[in-house]
């Protein structure tokens, strides 16, 4: 497994599983558990998910030391401010039961995610968080908390695929030494994308997946990437890019698919609405 260094001084694993949508608590709590014994060490929730209990569980049963898991979790924005995100935190670590979270990011930049950075802050002071970061979040927002944050978002987690690079925000990010993360790396599964002409040569070349080739484009761009999968033969799949590299020509060919292009897009209004009105699940 690659990693990635973070802007203060701790590593994270530069592939990992993601539980998006995964509402089957067995199924998640299982997914959990094959992905790290497969050699998985990056596992990435939220507390909106709803599963935050079941990736717990699953982290328990692998028999992987706690030590060797990188764990992410999110506050949602009906959480935001300083109080309720601080009483956020307390309940998402109820929840997982892991002791501590790794990185924990505010999920969208809507409501007062500054007075809920200051929790954040304060919650790596205490020792209960490692590391904090933000996900969805463009340049206008980070260039506002950057004024005033202590801690400096260690990672911003964004949509980001082929057909949608996100080249601006990576140079800014790399400009303050953040981390980008992609959620949605595969483009939620196209079947256009993945059969692009240059994955289906590149796959053919390497003895690989069109997904396998996405991915390691990925890391070769240096971003994280976070695959959704409750499949076990793609969860062991998703993990085997390690073997081959793409050529400097091969990269090109896929930064050429590039169509700046979101793969729903959905008016910021109805962003803020969902935000503010969508209620944390608490499943069992």
């Amino acid at each position: 497994m690659e990693s990635v260094a973070l802007n203060n001084n701790l590593s994270m694993p530069a592939l990992g599983l993601g539980v998006y949508l995964v509402t089957d608590v067995k199924e998640c709590e299982s997914s959990v558990d094959l992905a790290l014994r497969a050699g998985y060490r990056l596992i990435d929730t939220a507390a909106i998910y709803g599963n935050e209990r079941a990736v717990g569980r699953g982290m328990r049963s692998s028999g992987i030391a706690r030590e060797e898991i990188f764990l992410t979790t999110k506050i949602w924005p009906s959480q935001f401010g300083y109080q309720r995100t601080t009483s956020a935190i307390t309940e998402s670590l109820e929840r997982l039961g892991t002791g501590y979270i790794d990185l924990l990011l505010l999920h969208q930049p809507f409501g007062d995610y500054l007075g809920s950075w200051k929790a954040l802050e304060e919650a790596v002071a205490n020792g209960s968080v490692r590391s904090i970061g933000v996900s969805n979040f463009r340049i206008r927002e980070l260039e506002e908390l950057l004024a005033v944050a202590t801690i400096p978002p260690a990672l911003n987690q964004v949509e980001r695929h082929p057909y949608y690079q996100q080249r601006d925000l990576g140079t800014f990010l790399d400009v303050h030494r953040i981390v980008p993360e992609a959620w949605f790396p595969i483009g939620h599964g196209s079947a256009k994308l993945l059969g692009e002409t240059v994955f289906m040569a590149l796959a053919d070349k390497y003895g690989k997946s069109p997904v396998q080739v996405v991915l390691r484009w990925h890391l070769q761009s240096g971003w994280v990437a976070i695959p959704k999968s409750t499949n076990p033969a793609h969860i062991e799949q998703n993990i085997d890019i390690f073997d081959f590299e793409l050529t400097s020509e091969e990269m090109a060919r896929i930064a050429a698919l590039d169509r700046d292009r979101p793969i729903f897009r959905v008016p910021r209004w109805l962003l803020g609405l969902v935000a503010r009105l969508a209620p944390i699940r608490d499943l069992p």
